[in-house]
């Protein structure tokens, strides 16, 4: 009974604050009154955040009516005045409680924090993300990448910053400081992205390979006992081989395809031998999508398999035959990229080519392959046991893609995209129908 009395409490107290903050008394005394609501907010339970969230959709939504009259009003005229009347009465004013309470003393993170929380709601609770999308927008101008600064991170960091990479490693595991020290040496680089307002905070960052020639296995690159390329005129690849997103409030946020870009610039500008820019990325999904049957039919430019593809694909389906035999099965069986055949080699590689070099612009389309090819990037090659950990083979059978970053033509590859169309290699397009 106490305990719900003191919840209670906590989340009134909560509420008159906000009510206090997006007043017009709020406005001359933001600072303090914002402070009050982050202090109040943090001392809500996690079960009651849905009610704190719910509260601000349902109490600081527009007008309906003033939105209609102020349309109507513009529809009419469509003057300067119509037009910025009716932007006021359409925003929401919870849209001013987040610019408020970003004045706090640490009123972003706490936003970044408030927005992290709300995410976790979305599924069960959809109409919050209207919310959401007000956040995000805010968010989204605040953490623009010409706000953002962008460091070098190297084992003279401070030791917050590089523990949170450790942490936050999401594609090869960081396993612990001797593998994060060879990570940083000379040969390898390490870039992210940080905002004023949290200094040793890495919101996201990319992980660099200086090598000889574009790589094609993955485990090299991550190996703690690899010897240290010292020379510089050794280096004429630059394989990104890693990014990471810390902050899960900042979801939706764009912020990779700015940091790869900046980081391709800075490093030709200190190696000017670098000439080519490479990624050695994961396919997560694909083994999912060969169980689903293989479809891309949802992709944007709504263009239909040729003939010859389709025959292709459908006869690489009766190959690996995920409806007889799970592909975990297979795997508990002892399936390897060593001993495949070579029909089962051929039959992954040309449904990779066709998930990838065909299906990444639709809606399904594999995630990190959006994500590159939609920053300009190139699907370059597909690479056979590229890595052969556990979590690799279950999610792609071992394949890893390059993806070739061609500064001088990112901006035309990436309207390309746009219009629904994947620039792909010759090589990659030979493995479509093998």
């Amino acid at each position: 009974m106490l305990e719900k009395l003191a919840k209670a409490r906590y989340f009134s107290r909560l509420t008159g604050a906000v009510n206090r903050l997006v007043s017009e008394r709020g406005e001359s005394n933001a600072v303090s009154m914002a402070d009050e609501v982050i202090h109040n907010y943090r001392k809500l339970s996690k079960d009651q955040h849905a009610k704190f969230f719910t509260f601000l959709f349902e109490k600081l939504n527009p007008d309906p009516a003033a939105v209609m009259t102020a349309a109507q009003h513009f529809s009419v005229e469509a003057n300067a005045r119509n037009y910025i009347k009716l932007q006021r009465v359409a925003e929401p004013l919870r849209q001013e409680l987040f610019r408020r309470l970003n004045r706090a003393s640490d009123g972003t993170a706490a936003l970044v924090e408030m927005r992290r929380d709300l995410l976790q709601l979305l599924d069960k609770q959809p109409e919050l993300t209207a919310v959401d999308f007000d956040l995000r927008h805010l968010l989204s101008s605040w953490f623009n990448p010409g706000f953002l600064k962008m460091h070098r991170v190297d084992w003279k960091s401070p030791a917050e910053v590089l523990e949170k990479l450790i942490q936050h490693e999401a594609v090869h595991a960081i396993d612990g400081w001797d593998d994060l020290r060879r990570r940083l040496q000379p040969d390898r680089r390490c870039f992210a992205f940080f905002h004023p307002q949290l200094p040793h905070e890495p919101l996201i960052f990319v992980e660099v390979a200086l090598l000889p020639e574009i790589p094609a296995i993955v485990m090299p690159l991550v190996d703690k006992k690899a010897e240290t390329m010292h020379q510089a005129s050794q280096y004429k690849v630059a394989a990104f081989y890693s990014i990471s997103n810390c902050e899960p409030g900042l979801r939706g946020v764009s912020m990779g395809n700015f940091l790869i870009k900046r980081v391709a610039e800075q490093l030709h500008a200190e190696f000017p031998s670098l000439k080519t820019f490479v990624t050695l990325s994961p396919i997560p999904g694909f083994i999912d999508w060969i169980a689903a049957g293989a479809d891309i039919s949802d992709q944007k430019s709504g263009s239909q398999l040729k003939p010859a593809i389709r025959t292709a694909r459908d006869q690489a389906l009766e190959t690996i035959d995920l409806n007889h035999r799970s592909w975990s099965e297979r795997l508990s069986a002892g399936w390897h990229p060593d001993n495949a055949t070579k029909k089962e080699k051929s039959a992954l590689l040309c449904l990779a080519s066709i998930y990838l070099g065909l299906g990444s612009a639709g809606r399904n389309g594999n995630p990190v392959a959006k994500f590159h090819l939609s920053n300009g990037a190139r699907l370059h090659q597909i690479n056979w046991a590229g890595d052969l950990s556990r979590k690799g083979l279950r999610q792609s059978a071992s394949l890893m893609v390059n993806y070739l970053y061609d500064l001088s033509s990112v901006e035309e590859n990436h309207e390309r995209f746009t219009q629904g169309e994947i620039d792909y290699s010759r090589a990659v397009g030979r493995l479509m129908t093998p």
